[in-house]
């Protein structure tokens, strides 16, 4: 019986090949994105999983309040850690990991013997500065030395064998324990343990691991702010894991406790607010509401987005495979009247239908895992880099791949086996199985299935236009500073003031280069950058504002407008502000010019005001514009404006070559890292540019399948009306009547689809532009221009189709009766 059925259904793959290499596209394309997709989601939720008693590991984050706004840290006060273990209970492990200020990275030399040179990395990523307990947290397995004692003395270092092995290639690993690393020309550790890496996906990505210790011992006590409660460092972190039994809401009341002892400014009215929470582990991955320094975030609404997406252009080919195989069943008609007629009963004729869905789904299947290797450099933009070089001949993936044929086969066979299965010998005989009138039931059917198709590609044409149209807004509306051709570039850690003065002024005598800059982050930078700053009224305004410095030049270079006072003198250190129109406004003053000659309280000092700066966006259009001061002071950043590229040269680049030679005259041995201001704007919107490229493919691919659907439905069509048509041509229609004739119908499915997709992609893509705070209108051109393109395209789909039909010859038409 298999075996027959076997040859029955090659038999049709073979003799029907167009239907067969249409369903197989449309099957493969829905099955492709459901593999990748699946591969994404599988790599996202197994972060974290392999920690031990994950249920129990929380990380110390804060909610803030300031002035009624919101906000979130990742990074707590650096004393918390040191707190922690002697004034709280029900904690099983305390665990501190900071990391070097500025980049996070630290220049390291390593004296592999003492003959040779000292290898030298300038800019080592993953160092850690953390204590014993980490080791307890995480699953390393030890290599070489003790997880007791590594870390417990200072000027100690544990490494992972992956950085061992890239300081000593040859040396036996428990022969590297004693040798020692420089880090920064500030201090010398000693290896004291080597452990094995973490093969599994982890938020934990560190691969050295200094000792907490150092940090009391060095002039890193008050870089990291160690005594310092009412402020804080991205670079710094604290993880908690609780002892058994302990409820968190517990240990967050300790916190509270904690906070009032230290810092009792902190909740000093409910417009402004600091509270201690305690982050699941297994929520770090996934709330972009917390990120750590240099933490990759993946909301799980993205993931739920992609998992739309895949159901959808799935979907669309189940759908897609049930209108083809309804238009081609006039084909198989008279088989199944002989098969029902020598005995076969409707039980057997679905399974073999089925069976057919079921080998065209496997090879639709086989052909998507062969594509997706391809599939994943395609998309190298949306697949995590872990992703990448992982293998596909895993065992889950063969188990998504069955499942997921044999779900397919069941959605896209059941409909057209209980339909083919369901003719009557008699009428089939007769040909009476497709006369009109016999087929009303299943018509309402298809074209629902039609309009289905439609309406969600019309989801996703819409939803792309709006995306792209914010991108767009985001990236060129007025930001209230220049940001074309500047670049800016760190100066090394031990900059020497002479040296800053003499490349500054060596950068400014170059022909293609407008104006320089020395000073701290360029007016828009990822991250903010705070500082507390109290107006000394009654009562005293004392809130966080962020701040920048830089030279008198600073504010030409990105040719911010003052709206009051005057610019800042040439400082080397901070002695008076700009502040912008905002903070004007939360001081009380109504009109900048009242601003001039008032003083802030910064630190110790009290400081003038100077001026007052037009608003600028310190921040992406997701955040409001906030609080800003500008101080002058030189700083280690350089910015530097470029005069405008000439048609036909390429001046930028020979002026950046310059400005490369300047600056390797005076640091022959540091990197030269530069940036376009522009481009890191622009990195602000990476993920909403991807979700446009990403809407664009599912966009391009849903319309694809739709029109073949579409196809499906016109060639049915087509086929039950063939007497109807040569009729009407002997009769005297034209062809042009004809072929209007049976579009028409289809037309008038595609604007039922528009009209039912509108009010579901214009709340949604409402709720998603209520992430930014500066958005643009949903405007009623962008559905009226993805209605007629929609229109068009079926227009053309169907009139293929149409015109075919109503240029063939009657005669072969009635000589079927």
């Amino acid at each position: 019986m298999i075996q027959n059925y076997l040859k029955t259904a090659f038999r049709i793959f073979i003799r029907n090949k167009t239907f067969t290499a249409i369903n197989v596209l449309g099957l493969s394309i829905g099955i492709s994105a459901s593999l990748i997709i699946f591969l994404i989601a599988h790599y996202e939720f197994s972060y974290d999983t392999s920690v031990p008693n994950a249920d129990r590991v929380y990380r110390v984050v804060m909610n803030l309040k300031f002035n009624g706004d919101e906000s979130h840290s990742a990074a707590v006060p650096g004393p918390l850690s040191q707190v922690l273990p002697q004034e709280t209970t029900g904690l099983e492990l305390t665990v501190p990991v900071m990391q070097f200020q500025g980049d996070a990275t630290a220049k390291v030399s390593i004296q592999r013997d003492k003959t040779a040179e000292p290898l030298v990395l300038k800019k080592q990523t993953g160092i850690v500065f953390t204590n014993p307990q980490y080791f307890s947290l995480l699953p390393h397995q030890w290599l070489a030395g003790s997880p007791v004692s590594a870390l417990k003395n200072p000027f100690t270092v544990v490494l992972t064998e992956s950085r061992a092995r890239q300081y000593f290639p040859t040396a036996n690993l428990p022969d590297m324990l004693g040798k020692e690393i420089k880090y920064n020309e500030d201090f010398t550790a000693t290896i004291s343990g080597i452990v094995q890496d973490l093969n599994n996906t982890t938020s934990f990505e560190a691969v050295e691991f200094i000792s907490f210790a150092t940090i009391a011992q060095t002039h890193l006590q008050n870089n990291f702010m160690m005594q310092v409660w009412n402020d804080w460092m991205a670079y710094s972190q604290v993880y908690v894991k609780l002892a058994p039994h302990t409820k968190a809401a517990n240990v967050e009341h300790q916190l509270a406790l904690l906070l009032n002892k230290y810092n009792k400014d902190a909740n000093k009215d409910k417009a402004n607010t600091i509270r201690f929470y305690l982050q699941p582990l297994s929520d770090l991955h996934f709330n972009k509401e917390y990120v750590g320094f240099n933490q990759r975030v993946v909301p799980k609404s993205v993931l739920y987005g992609l998992f739309a997406v895949a159901g959808f252009l799935l979907l669309l080919a189940c759908i897609n495979f049930i209108n083809l195989t309804t238009a081609n069943a006039a084909r198989r008609a008279k088989e199944i009247g002989i098969r029902k007629t020598m005995g076969s009963s409707r039980k057997q004729l679905i399974m073999q239908f089925l069976g057919e869905t079921f080998l065209l789904t496997l090879l639709a299947a086989l052909v998507s895992f062969c594509l997706a290797p391809a599939l994943l450099k395609l998309f190298a933009d949306f697949i995590p880099a872990g992703l990448q070089g992982q293998s596909l001949r895993q065992p889950y993936v063969f188990l998504f791949l069955f499942l997921l044929t044999v779900l397919v086969s069941f959605l896209s066979g059941l409909y057209p086996a209980f339909v083919l299965s369901g003719y009557q010998p008699i009428k089939v005989l007769k040909a009476q199985a497709f006369i009109r009138g016999n087929e009303t039931k299943q018509v309402w059917i298809r074209k629902t299935l039609t309009i289905s198709q439609f309406a969600i590609a019309q989801v996703f044409v819409v939803a792309t236009l709006i995306v792209s149209k914010q991108i767009n807004y985001a990236l060129h509306t007025e930001l209230g500073f220049n940001k074309e051709g500047i670049i800016t570039f760190f100066l090394p850690r031990d900059t020497v003031t002479t040296h800053r003065q003499q490349l500054l002024n060596e950068i400014n005598a170059i022909p293609a280069v407008e104006l320089a800059s020395t000073g701290f982050l360029a007016p828009m930078e990822d991250g903010p950058a705070f500082t507390h700053i109290a107006y000394s009224p009654k009562p005293e305004i004392k809130e966080p504002v962020q701040i920048r410095w830089g030279d008198p030049n600073y504010i030409h270079v990105f040719k911010i407008k003052l709206i009051a006072g005057r610019n800042i003198l040439a400082s080397d250190s901070i002695q008076e502000f700009l502040i912008n129109a905002t903070y004007a406004k939360l001081l009380g003053f109504q009109n900048p010019e009242d601003a001039i000659g008032q003083h802030l309280r910064f630190g110790e000092k009290k400081l003038p005001i100077v001026g007052v700066m037009q608003d600028f966006h310190e921040q992406s259009m997701h955040a409001a514009i906030t609080p800003l001061v500008l101080g002058g002071n030189n700083g280690d950043i350089f910015h530097v404006r470029l005069k405008p590229n000439m048609a036909g040269n390429n001046n930028w680049q020979q002026a950046i070559r310059k400005i490369q030679k300047a600056y390797h005259q005076i640091y022959p041995d540091e990197d030269f890292d530069y940036k376009f201001v522009d481009e890191a704007v622009a990195h602000f919107y990476q993920t909403e540019q991807r979700t446009a490229h990403l809407l664009s493919w599912a966009t391009g691919l849903s319309i694809l399948i739709s029109c073949l659907g579409l196809v499906g439905l016109v060639m049915y069509t087509v086929h039950s009306r063939t007497k109807e048509i040569g009729i009407r041509k002997i009769l005297g229609a034209s062809v042009n009547s004809i072929a209007a004739m049976l579009s028409q119908d289809f037309l008038k499915l595609v604007v039922l689809a528009n009209i039912l997709a509108w009010p579901l992609v214009w709340y949604g893509m409402y709720r998603w532009l209520q992430n930014f705070v500066y958005r643009i209108e949903i405007s009623w051109y962008l559905f009226v221009l993805a209605g007629v393109a929609a229109l068009l395209i079926a227009l053309i789909t169907v009139s293929f189709q149409a015109i075919k039909a109503a240029v063939a010859n009657p005669v072969e038409a009635l000589r079927s009766e």
